[in-house]
């Protein structure tokens, strides 16, 4: 069947849905929660997630992955731990499939991409990634994405032209892995900024340490096969910023917690909507000792999840051996 459709009704979800449904295009987007379906069709909001947004009613929810699977497009926006699941089980047909969770697969190591092309093999796989905030994009405010295709330029024109609207603005990227490396790397480096901001270090520290993050990020990317212009776009040093400047984002909120003294078990247990850092920490940790590339920072975050004091960890990182900051290692 053709049309449109959001896997998905978190906060992100609910604000795709609502961007694509700005032309009165009909949208349909998948919820687990039987009550928040029953929301969204009788009174057009999402109290849990996006309060702030009064939705079209052009967007109808279901709890059916069935009637989901007949549609040719669909942007996944269901928690990176839970997609190989939610993508599993629907009916298998040619389509494509926008990756638009951002993490690593806990326990594989595995992209979002290589956990789809598993899960729904009959699939074309893109991947949309970039500094999105999703009240601002409910809001219809400018927001611009990288859309990255696997399929290459072919895949890009039929995708492009159904998500694109006026106050949202695609490019493209043929570099699926740096799209999603950006999006992934970032939020942990988020959270180490949220630590800088709890204990009070100041804008000249966390200034620094996005431009180190960065350094990570682009050392770990080209390990993978990452290009570094890619990375230096939207997808990364964009999303990059955004996310490690503002209490919007989950990461930051939590990673500022955290600086502020509260335990890492506390606030994910007391978490409904998910801070993906914390559970690609971990994992990102082992990819880059399994390749070689050293992310002190990204290390110390993991540190910190584990039950590391937070001045404790920052007083280890202003420790370390002065370096060049070109060509070094780390």
């Amino acid at each position: 069947m053709t049309g449109i459709g959001v896997l998905g009704a978190g906060a992100w979800g609910t604000a795709l849905a609502q961007m694509l449904a700005s032309d009165g295009r009909n949208v349909l987007i998948w919820a687990r929660e039987d009550d928040l379906v029953h929301e969204i069709n009788s009174k057009h909001t999402n109290s849990p997630f996006l309060s702030s947004a009064k939705l079209a009613e052009s967007i109808r929810a279901t709890g059916d992955l069935g009637e989901m699977g007949a549609l040719d497009t669909l942007l996944v926006v269901t928690p990176a731990q839970h997609m190989g699941n939610v993508l599993g089980a629907m009916p298998r047909h040619p389509r494509d499939l926008v990756l638009c969770a951002k993490g690593i697969e806990a326990g594989t190591g595995r992209l979002m991409n290589d956990v789809a092309k598993e899960a729904a093999p009959d699939s074309a796989i893109a991947v949309l990634s970039g500094p999105t905030f999703a009240h601002e994009v409910a809001a219809g405010l400018p927001t611009a994405v990288t859309l990255a295709c696997a399929q290459g330029e072919a895949q890009w024109d039929r995708i492009a032209p159904v998500i694109a609207r006026q106050t949202f603005r695609p490019y493209y990227s043929d570099d699926v892995t740096g799209a999603e490396i950006g999006g992934s790397v970032k939020n942990v480096l988020a959270i180490a900024c949220g630590v800088v901001d709890g204990l009070g270090l100041g804008q000249n520290a966390r200034a620094a340490l996005i431009a180190r993050g960065y350094a990570e990020m682009l050392r770990f990317g080209e390990a993978l096969g990452a290009r570094a212009e890619t990375l230096a776009g939207l997808c990364g040093l964009g999303d990059l910023v955004l996310t490690c400047s503002s209490t919007s984002s989950r990461n930051f909120s939590l990673g500022k917690a955290l600086g502020e003294g509260r335990k890492a078990e506390e606030l994910m247990a007391d978490r409904r909507t998910v801070a993906e850092g914390a559970h690609t920490a971990p994992v990102l940790v082992e990819l880059a000792a399994r390749h070689g590339v050293a992310m002190p920072i990204v290390t110390a975050v993991y540190g910190l999840l584990k039950g590391n004091g937070p001045r404790e960890v920052v007083s280890d990182l202003l420790s370390r051996p002065l370096r060049a900051e070109q060509g070094s290692a780390e």
